[in-house]
């Protein structure tokens, strides 16, 4: 993506292939999350945003549970980056919620993750993309709060933008294996 090109869908980005999913519940996101693990391949980069809450490290447990990984699954708010051992490859798990300028990405390892022989998810990643590149899957999260009775778990939207090749293929498999 070229220097000052806006980073997001509805800012001018030419946006490939696009899906969206609503979850009703946490274990429908989890579950949402495990198909989509099983389908993931070396080199992905999915970058997850959302408000607190809304889902994103749930979707993550289950990325985590399709690929193998046996460990809990937490947010890494404070050591920024978990490294999860899968059946095949590793899962790379950021949050970058802290972090404020590009300059600071540097230290955290996530360019050395990026592309490589594994999986690497990245939560709160959206201020980064020029950073981060087109090679990505972006996942919005969103908690529709007026669809729930007060004091009821609100359902989630959980909308998938490509951007390039490899993510438009990847969204097309999740449709189809949701179908």
């Amino acid at each position: 993506m070229a220097a000052g090109q806006p980073a997001w869908p509805g800012e001018g980005v030419a946006v490939a292939r696009e899906a969206s999913f609503r979850t009703a519940s946490q274990e429908e996101t989890i579950a949402l999350g495990r198909v989509l693990g099983g389908l993931l391949r070396e080199g992905d980069v999915l970058v997850l945003t959302g408000d607190l809450g809304a889902g994103k490290t749930q979707l993550t447990k289950g990325i985590a549970a399709g690929m193998g990984v046996m460990a809990d699954v937490t947010s890494p708010t404070f050591t920024i980056e978990m490294v999860y051992h899968g059946r095949e490859m590793d899962l790379d798990h950021f949050d970058l919620y802290r972090l404020d300028r590009a300059e600071q990405l540097e230290d955290t390892g996530l360019f050395d993750v990026l592309g490589a022989d594994g999986v690497c998810v990245i939560e709160w990643g959206e201020q980064f993309a020029n950073e981060i590149g087109d090679a990505r899957v972006d996942v919005f999260v969103t908690r529709l709060d007026a669809e729930a009775a007060p004091g009821e778990e609100p359902p989630r939207e959980v909308r998938f933008v490509a951007h390039d090749a490899r993510g438009e293929a990847l969204v097309d498999a999740l449709a189809a294996a949701t179908a």
